[in-house]
């Protein structure tokens, strides 16, 4: 139930920020249309956005013909899980990641890279893929989706306040009937990407650790987990993915380089934390 609430929480952010917007830049009748592009994004947000996101990383599925050991483990740990077996796909790029996608169980599909396939022994594959399928089992899935069409969606929303505000954006409209003017969208294309960020975080840092956990005793691994993220996040660093930020909360590893201020609004928790805390199921044991 959780999950299902903040889904309806960031559908209805997505809403309400079309609908501010739409009223600063056209006032009455661009609230109208905004909430109409609105409903539309919200329906295609809940059914759609795992192809978009897909998509957006050309991946590709993958049979079991032409991938067999990754169907195979993958098919395993579903068992282990008690999951159905989830689409496959690969993403044609050498920087090293993993993600998972999908509106529920029935509907889910797990993303590796080639890069994580090439660098990963056996285990450590195993150890990813497990934390992938925990996302699925720990319902996940569709709010970090829905999240990053969110997140997406409002960095648009952002750009095109920022151009209304550059040309004059609302005119005769807006002023007679008391919208926002530039400032309004002036604040909007400055507070929307901030918003989309923390949004972001809020979603994904503790579901990160939890995802961990879970895949550690799927998979019966934790230590196969945590030195697979240690060379994950090695490696993508050494070759960036070029991912875009309303995503970057759905892989395993942020695919996003650089400190300063992206490190403050960073959708995941250190590697060295999620490692420390690996080793002590270990010594838990």
């Amino acid at each position: 139930m959780g999950n299902t609430l903040k889904t309806g929480f960031l559908l209805a952010v997505m809403t309400v920020m079309f609908l501010l917007v739409g009223e600063a830049v056209g006032g009455r009748n661009g609230m109208m249309m905004a909430f109409v592009i609105a409903v539309l994004m919200n329906f295609g947000s809940y059914w759609f956005s795992d192809k978009i996101v897909l998509r957006m990383y050309g991946a590709k599925e993958v049979t079991e013909a032409e991938a067999p050991q990754l169907h195979g483990v993958v098919r395993r740990l579903s068992l282990a899980a008690g999951l159905p077996m989830p689409k496959v796909y690969i993403m044609p790029t050498d920087s090293p990641n993993a993600f998972a996608t999908g509106r529920n169980p029935q509907h889910a599909a797990v993303a590796v890279t080639e890069g994580i396939v090439r660098i990963l022994s056996a285990d450590e594959l195993e150890g990813v893929l497990a934390h992938e399928l925990a996302h699925v089992k720990n319902r996940d899935i569709l709010v970090g989706t829905v999240a990053a069409t969110l997140a997406g969606a409002v960095m648009m929303l952002a750009r095109f306040a920022q151009f209304a505000a550059i040309f004059g954006g609302g005119g005769r409209d807006r002023d007679e009937e008391g919208g926002g003017g530039i400032l309004g969208l002036l604040f909007m294309a400055i507070v929307a990407p901030l918003g989309a960020m923390l949004v972001q975080m809020a979603v994904s840092r503790s579901r990160e650790y939890l995802a961990d956990e879970t895949g550690a005793k799927v998979c019966g691994k934790p230590m196969s987990l945590a030195r697979a993220l240690e060379k994950i996040s090695g490696a993508s660093r050494a070759v960036p993915m070029g991912a875009s930020p309303a995503t970057a909360h759905m892989f395993i590893v942020s695919p996003l380089t650089g400190g300063g201020m992206l490190s403050l609004f960073s959708t995941h928790p250190p590697v060295e934390k999620r490692v420390e805390r690996l080793r002590a199921m270990v010594v838990a044991r």
